[in-house]
């Protein structure tokens, strides 16, 4: 199952950058042998207009996907849930898995109320280049704890 992290906004050479890169490279290597890969990050430019202009950029990119959105009030999974659900969604047949983050302001309703799924990162407010690199270290994380390794501690 090919998984997207597609997020609104260009990060360039930050470290948040290589960071959320690293993640996913490494749940790449990881994930391979349990069906899970390649993971892809795809920028998207961030639009004036708000979320709906936002939105005509990121839908062109969840075409026959199973497609989480991401956002303050989506759900809050557990590592193990999380790595479960991702586990479901493999072992069901789903062939493209997009996590979205929007832009600054949110994603558009048009998007939220289309997704699947959601998902929140707790009741904190985070910075938008930190979400990414959480983000991909939660999809690592789920790779390890699937393929049973000592990474992830209870």
């Amino acid at each position: 199952m090919k998984v997207t992290l597609l997020t609104v906004g260009r990060l360039g050479r930050s470290s948040e950058a290589g960071l959320a890169l690293d993640y996913a490279q490494r749940a790449s290597a990881s994930g391979r042998a349990l069906g899970l890969g390649p993971f892809d990050l795809i920028e998207v430019e961030g639009r004036k207009g708000g979320k709906a202009a936002e939105a005509e950029v990121l839908a062109p990119h969840l075409k026959d996907a199973h497609v989480v959105a991401c956002d303050e009030h989506g759900r809050a999974w557990t590592s193990r849930a999380f790595a479960g659900r991702v586990a479901q969604l493999r072992d069901d047949g789903v062939r493209r898995l997009v996590f979205m983050i929007g832009g600054a302001d949110g994603l558009d309703p048009s998007l939220l109320s289309a997704a699947d799924d959601t998902l929140a990162f707790g009741p904190q407010t985070w910075p938008h280049a930190l979400a990414r690199a959480m983000l991909a270290e939660q999809l690592y994380r789920a790779v390890t704890i699937l393929a049973g390794s000592p990474y992830h501690r209870d």
